[in-house]
């Protein structure tokens, strides 16, 4: 099998994902090789999806969105064939993925994705594969929901990283940065059971690049990597595309 027959999942909600969390992995797996498959609810019958766009103009005075390169990454990827005829969450066959990739975004469009009662139950049909998976930021959640950390180890959102982008924000936007009353982090943790671990990472705001991984982080555990927000989203690909090929070498 080459990297060409690899296949990965990434779902998405009709509106509003990150931009970083999506392209990114897309691009360098594609680069690499590999098929990227996307899902929304209703598929082709439903809209083309879309990334938040203040990820793109600037989220407060042009800041706090997403940098060029992702952007860039961004619009290659909206003209791609398989982002614009994804498939149907119900229809999704996930027995056919080598790889899922869960992304994260903040504004209000996620909760389709993250409270899909269609997708916990692919997620949690996947998990039980024992094949490789990523999440990354509020991606975590879906893995929370379907019940699938209990006893594992991960981070997600950092709770400081929430709440400081709400309070920095909140006044010209309201609960833009809080999807949910209950911060990310508290929800993880609490699917973590006794035995699990929640590891939150160092306490900084620099993003990694794809030459430099010096701030970036990411946390594996056997089949499953996870990472914190877009500025580890290019070691988040990188690793995850390492492990994918690791896991087909181990199947041949």
């Amino acid at each position: 099998m080459t990297k060409s027959n690899l296949k990965v999942l990434i779902p998405l909600p009709d509106q509003d994902f990150d931009v970083t969390e999506v392209a990114v992995p897309w691009k360098l797996l594609t680069k690499a090789g590999v098929s990227v498959i996307f899902a929304t609810e209703k598929g082709n019958e439903g809209p083309i999806p879309q990334c938040d766009p203040l990820l793109i103009k600037g989220v407060i005075f042009g800041k706090l969105g997403a940098e060029p390169e992702p952007i860039l990454f961004y619009n290659e990827m909206i003209n791609d064939s398989a982002f614009k005829s994804p498939i149907s969450w119900k229809k999704v066959c996930i027995e056919d993925f080598d790889g899922l990739i869960l992304p994260g975004g903040h504004a209000q469009g996620m909760k389709q994705y993250l409270g899909s009662e269609d997708l916990f139950e692919k997620v949690s049909i996947f998990w039980k594969l024992k094949r490789l998976v990523g999440a990354i930021c509020h991606g975590v959640l879906i893995l929370a929901r379907s019940n699938c950390l209990n006893g594992r180890k991960t981070t997600c959102l950092p709770y400081y990283m929430e709440k400081l982008a709400y309070l920095s924000t909140f006044w010209k936007l309201g609960n833009y940065y809080r999807t949910y009353p209950k911060y990310v982090e508290e929800e993880v943790c609490e699917s973590l059971g006794p035995q699990g671990t929640f590891i939150a990472g160092p306490y900084e705001f620099t993003r990694g690049t794809d030459n430099d991984d010096t701030h970036a982080m990411v946390v594996e555990d056997e089949n499953y990597i996870s990472a914190r927000w877009p500025g580890d989203a290019y070691l988040f690909a990188k690793t995850f595309l390492i492990k994918l090929t690791q896991q087909q070498e181990q199947q041949e």
